[in-house]
C-alpha cells in the first residue's frame, strides 16, 4: 500500500467542508488572538525586565526618614551597615550629617563574607 493509498483510505472530516477552509474573517481572528496572549506574555515578563533603582537614588530617597530610622534604611539597602554607622545606629555617637551620611553610604563596599576570608589556605600569602 502506497502513502497515497493510506491517505484515500482515511475518512473524511467530520466538520463540513465548507468549516475546514480558513476564510479572511478566521485569520483575523486568529491574528486578533495572536495579540491578545502576546500583550498577556509581555505583561508577565515586564516585572522581570524592568530597571531597578540605582543605590544612589535609593539612599536619595530616605532624606525625608528621622536619623534613626534613615540609618535602618540604608542598612536595608545596602545589605550591611558600614562599619562608619554602627555606632551612630547602636546610638554610642549621635548620627551623621544628611551629607555625611550619604557618602559614607555611597562609599560603602560589599561586606566580605567570612567563607572567602577564611579556609585552609586563607593566610598562605601574607608571610610568603
Amino acid at each position: 500500500m502506497t502513502q497515497a493509498d493510506l491517505i484515500a483510505a482515511l475518512p473524511e472530516g467530520r466538520l463540513p467542508p465548507g468549516l475546514m477552509a480558513l476564510r479572511p474573517s478566521d485569520l483575523l481572528a486568529l491574528f486578533g488572538a495572536g495579540l491578545i496572549v502576546s500583550a498577556l506574555l509581555s505583561l508577565l515578563i515586564l516585572p522581570f525586565t524592568t530597571r531597578r533603582p540605582s543605590r544612589k537614588t535609593l539612599i536619595r530617597a530616605t532624606r525625608d526618614l528621622p536619623p534613626e530610622d534613615r540609618l535602618l534604611a540604608i542598612a536595608r539597602i545596602l545589605g550591611h551597615l558600614p562599619e562608619e554607622l554602627r555606632p551612630a545606629a547602636y546610638g554610642l555617637e549621635p548620627p551623621p550629617s544628611g551629607e555625611a551620611l550619604e557618602r559614607i553610604a555611597l562609599s560603602a563596599k560589599r561586606p566580605v563574607s567570612a567563607e572567602s576570608s577564611s579556609g585552609a589556605d586563607g593566610d598562605r600569602g601574607r608571610d610568603g
